[in-house]
């Protein structure tokens, strides 16, 4: 039996082997980096305490028509949508326009914006939606005095409200 002679250490396999991991770990540690400081981070706002600000707004227009007991039926295909508004406060006049934003929650290239031109209460226009996905509709008066939004799912079988408690 021969006795086998031991060579350096760097010829031997089991040091490679050994290092091989913390090395494969310190170089994606290098490539998180990189990446961290390249890419933008799309959920960071600078201007944080603007939005804020807008937070408040966009709650009083909510208290808005919730005061005004503001519902809107919607009937929605992936082609058109009607808007039938009605409101319990007494003298309310129905705006000439409203301004209608259909945001989709996960795919951003698919919000589309319109403006509904109506009358008695009654509004049609036209938007390009695929046949099915959840959608949050926005719907206001040109002014911007109040808001109403609420979810959709289409397809949609009928007339869907969207009130001011929601």
């Amino acid at each position: 039996m021969n006795p086998r002679v031991a060579g350096p250490w760097y010829r031997e396999p089991w040091p490679w082997i050994l290092m091989s991991g913390p090395f494969v770990v310190v170089i994606a540690g290098f490539i998180t980096l990189w990446l961290a400081i390249r890419s933008n981070d799309g959920l960071v706002n600078d201007h944080y305490y603007e939005k804020g600000l807008d937070i408040n707004q966009t709650l009083a227009r909510s208290a808005r028509a919730q005061a005004l007991g503001l519902s809107a039926g919607i009937r929605l295909t992936v082609t058109s949508i009607d808007v039938r508004l009605t409101a319990k406060a007494p003298g309310f006049a129905p705006p000439p326009a409203l301004r209608v934003t259909m945001s989709h929650p996960t795919r951003a290239g698919l919000d589309q914006s319109a403006v509904l031109a109506g009358q008695n209460g009654s509004y049609h226009g036209s938007f390009r939606l695929p046949a099915a996905g959840h959608w949050v509709v926005l719907i206001e008066d040109d002014a911007r005095t109040w808001r109403l939004e609420g979810n959709i799912i289409l397809p949609a079988a009928g007339e869907t409200l969207l009130d001011g408690k929601s």
